[in-house]
Parts: structure tokens; sequence; C-alpha cells
């Protein structure tokens, strides 16, 4: 048997965190066992669509690094893959239910069904349609019509006994049959309904196993209702824990930003990647900005494999002590029979902490690389980049170490590509640490120190600020900082010796200059009379 697994995303919207776990999980099966994954798109809801929805998913995919063998765009023996294109089909199989006596055509109004809703809840006792509208016959259905009525098709399930299955998750798993609904498959515009189209597709696609989130469980009898009925083998179920928001046992959604940002360390997440996609100037929505969808972590420069390997322990481990895994040693160990049955807490600091490894164990040139397209992007550098910006690029990267976490964390240090007149100070720490009392000819003899300075580099400016403090007889606190801050315009940063080499002893006079100017100025403007 050829293993094949479908991920079949509703274009509605940009790709979940959940979603992407679950897609991830069958990508592994199928890899693992050397078959194939497929991509099939459940659109049959055409009002929830959104027309450019499944752009960003199919880009979501490409970023992840989470490949198709059939779907979209690279089509497959079984195409197609929309489900909106496949309706004869369906239609077909519905007619076959009806044939079979498992689906029935029900000419009930929705205010007639909500009224025996009513009687239920009134006589306290759980619902169960009637079928006193069912047609099951032509004749009744030419009488039904006659009335003005349109059929719908529901399915005939079973009123007694109960549907058994074996869950690769869950276990064994029953449901009582006198529970289920006679759920409809078919509109009275000839549309079909999930549960059938995707039974349907599982078949046709030949499907073997269906990984999917434990909201669908409950789905599961009336499909395996679905497939028997037509005389197909149902495929193997295994239904995953789903994805809990952070500090909750309530399942994440993307709808509920403004709650989640409540929460410490979400919101430190979201405000991190905030400020790297504003000096993009990419626009902020809840759709789409959103640490609950996957383009927020592309947009803020996630390494792909920092992302999956954080999911991949989301509800599923090999042992109690290995965390990080290569994508092959995903596939290689990745077994449906060590999923945990319980929800597990998104923790986007836990994620960042998988990012931050992953960064630091590129390679500077895979780190240049990665904050590249970040700095054209903020027009800090130009596309392409000449080679004096690429060798700036390196140094900067080199001297922020660890500091960089994100390939968008680059955006924070723009005074390394930015020319002189355009650094902007941080006004409280140009007060605090450039126009304290004695700092002004402190700075000024430092700036004349540095204009002899040589060899330019990180150890002869470290030992010049040395020498300087000694001579002056002052801590070097009452020094360090104002250099700080008149040249970068920040009072944090990596080490200053090595930032004042990278820019140049040039960039660094002139940038003295020009905050011992602003400091002239400001004196002057007070000593002016009204």
């Amino acid at each position: 048997m050829t293993v094949r697994t479908r991920f079949a995303p509703s274009p509605t919207g940009y790709l979940h965190i959940g979603g992407v776990r679950t897609a991830l999980f069958n990508w592994l099966f199928a890899r693992r066992h050397g078959g194939q994954f497929l991509l099939r798109i459940d659109d049959t809801d055409a009002e929830r669509n959104v027309a450019e929805a499944l752009r960003p998913i199919l880009e979501g995919f490409r970023w992840l690094g989470l490949d198709w063998d059939e779907g979209p765009e690279i089509g497959g023996p079984y195409a197609p893959y929309y489900q909106s294109q496949r309706g004869d089909r369906y239609r077909a199989e519905v007619e076959r239910l009806v044939a079979g006596g498992a689906a029935y055509r029900d000419y009930a109004t929705t205010e007639e069904i909500q009224a025996e809703r009513e009687t239920a809840q009134r006589e306290q006792r759980r619902f169960l349609y009637s079928r006193r509208w069912m047609a099951e016959t032509d004749a009744q259905a030419t009488a039904f019509e006659a009335e003005g009525r349109r059929a719908i098709v529901r399915l005939r399930m079973p009123r007694e006994g109960r549907c058994d299955f074996h869950d690769l998750v869950r276990g064994d798993v029953a449901f009582e049959w006198a529970l289920e609904q006679d759920h409809v498959v078919q509109r009275a515009d000839g549309t079909c309904l999930y549960h059938l189209a995707s039974t349907v597709d599982d078949h046709d696609f030949a499907i073997t196993h269906v990984i999917r989130a434990v909201e669908h469980l409950s789905n599961t009898p009336r499909q395996i209702f679905i497939a028997t009925a037509l005389g197909y083998t149902p495929p193997a179920y295994a239904h995953l824990p789903y994805v809990a928001a952070p500090g909750s046992a309530a399942k994440l959604s993307k709808r509920k930003l403004s709650t989640y940002l409540r929460h410490h360390e979400f919101k430190k997440a979201y405000d991190h990647g905030a400020g790297i996609a504003e000096a993009q100037g990419l626009s902020i929505t809840p759709e789409s900005f959103n640490p609950v969808v996957v383009d927020f972590y592309r947009e803020v420069g996630y390494e792909p494999d920092a992302l999956l390997n954080y999911l991949l322990l989301l509800g599923w481990s090999l042992d109690d002590r290995t965390e990080t895994f290569t994508r092959e040693e995903m596939i290689e160990h990745f077994s449906l029979e060590r999923i945990n049955r319980s929800a597990a807490s998104f923790d986007p600091q836990k994620l960042l902490a998988f990012q931050e490894r992953r960064m630091q164990a590129l390679s500077v040139d895979a780190r240049v690389a990665r904050v590249l397209p970040f700095l054209e992007r903020g027009g800090l550098v130009g596309a392409p980049s000449p080679d004096d910006q690429q060798t700036r690029i390196r140094q900067v990267v080199e001297a922020a170490g660890d500091r960089i976490k994100v390939a968008g964390d680059i955006l924070g240090y723009p005074e390394f590509f930015q020319a002189d007149d355009e650094v902007a100070y941080d006004q409280k720490a140009f007060d605090e640490r450039v126009r304290r009392v004695g700092v002004e000819p402190l700075l000024r003899r430092f700036r004349d120190r540095l204009g002899t300075t040589a060899p330019f580099d990180a150890d002869a400016l470290d030992r010049a600020m040395h020498a300087f403090v000694e001579t002056e007889g002052v801590p070097i606190a009452q020094i360090i900082h104002a250099v700080r801050v008149a040249v970068t315009g920040k009072a944090v940063g990596f080490g200053l010796f090595e930032g004042l080499a990278i820019l140049g002893r040039d960039a660094c006079v002139a940038r003295i200059d020009r905050a011992l100017a602003r400091l002239s100025a400001a004196a002057k403007a007070s000593a002016d009379p009204p």
C-alpha cells in the first residue's frame, strides 16, 4: 500500500498555525513512509471564500518547504483538486446514496425544522428530525414541489446501534447512531456540502490516512456512513489534539488577537514583530499580521525549520530530552504512535528560543543572505547592494551576534546604513547621556582623540577610550554612553568599539560634531531672550 495523506484548507484567510501543524504531521507521515502528500482545496462554501485567500496559503507552504506531490499549480492524476470544480462528481454520488436508501430528498422549510426543534426543547428531549417531509417516492416529491417546496438531500442516518472505529491517535472510538442527525449533503441549488465532498474526494484521491484536528472527530461517523453506503473502504483516521491558546486550554484562534495581546509573552512576540514590520513599511492588520498565522513569521524573518521544529513538538515527542531536529530527522523519527492526545499550549517565547538556536547555527554568509532582503525592503541598502554595502552588512551581522534573533532584527541597526545627517536621536537618551553637565567638553576632546587613533579598529579604540578617561581622571561611564548616543543615536546596542570601527573615523567624527552642534544650538536658543 502506498501511503497517501492530504491537507485540505478552505481558502478563507491566512494559514493558521494549528493548520500548519496538521499539514506538517501529514507531510511527515507521507515522507516517512515513502508516500505522497496532497493539497486539496475545500472551497464548497462560496460565501466564505476570499478571492485572494489561496495565494497566502500556497505561499506559506512554499516558504515552509512543505512541498505537495499533487494539488493546486502542479496538478496530478486525480485533478481537479478544487472541490468547486468537482460538483458533477458529488451530485452523481448523492444520486447513488438516494437510490440506495442511504439518503433522501427532504422538502421541509427552515421554519418547519425550527418548529420541531422548539417542540423538542419544550418537551425537554433531544431534537431528532421526524422526517415528516421526506419524499420516498417520485409521487411524494411531485406533491411537495406542487406546494412550491424545494428539496435538499439529507443522509438517512441509522437510529440504533453504534459506529465503532479505531483512531490511530485516540484508540478505539464509538458513537451512538441515535445521536446523529440526518445531515444535509446537498443544498436546494444542487451544491454539495463538506461531509459528502470530503468523503468522495478521499476515496477518489486514494487517501489512505486522514490525519486531522480533533474537532473533526465527531464528523467521522457520518463520513464512515457515507463511505460504507457508497461501497468505499474508509481510510484510517488519526485525530490530533488541537493547539491551545497561550496559557489556556481553549483552542488557538486567529480571531482573538486582542484577547491574546493581554498575555505578556504573546504581546512581547507581537510587539517585536510589529517593530520589524513597521520598519519595512508593511501594513499591520489582524488578518495577516498576527502570531497565529504563518505570514507573521515570514515577514518578521523566522527560519522555516525553526517554526516546523517547534510545531513538531506541539503534541508529539521522540523522548523526554530531544528537542532539536533537522528536517531529515523529523521525517526519520515521526510516527503517529508518539502523538499526545492532550492539547498543547502555543508558547511564542519558546518558539523564539528555537529560532535563536537555528539563527546562531547558520554561517555568517547565510545570516547575511537572510537579513539582506529586510534591509532592502527597509530602504537601508540598494537592490542589488554594492560590495561595500555587503561588507558593511557582514560586519554588523558579526558584531551583533545573537542580538539578531530573527532576520528582521537587522532593521534595529539603521544607523550603520544611514547617512550621518539622517541618524535619529533617541531624545531621552540624548538628554540623559549627552546633555549632562560636563559631558560636552569631554566629548569634544574625545572627538579629537578619535582623529589620531590608529589603526581605527575595535581594539585600538578600546585602548584609546581607556587612555582618555585615565588622562581626564573621569569614570568611563561619564563619556562612553555619550559617545554611543552621539554616534548611533541610541543608548543601547552591540559593542561600542566594534560599532565605531564599522562606521569608520570620518563618520564617527562627523556624528559627534552633529551632536555637539545640537548642544550648541540648544544652548543658544535658551540664552536668547524670548
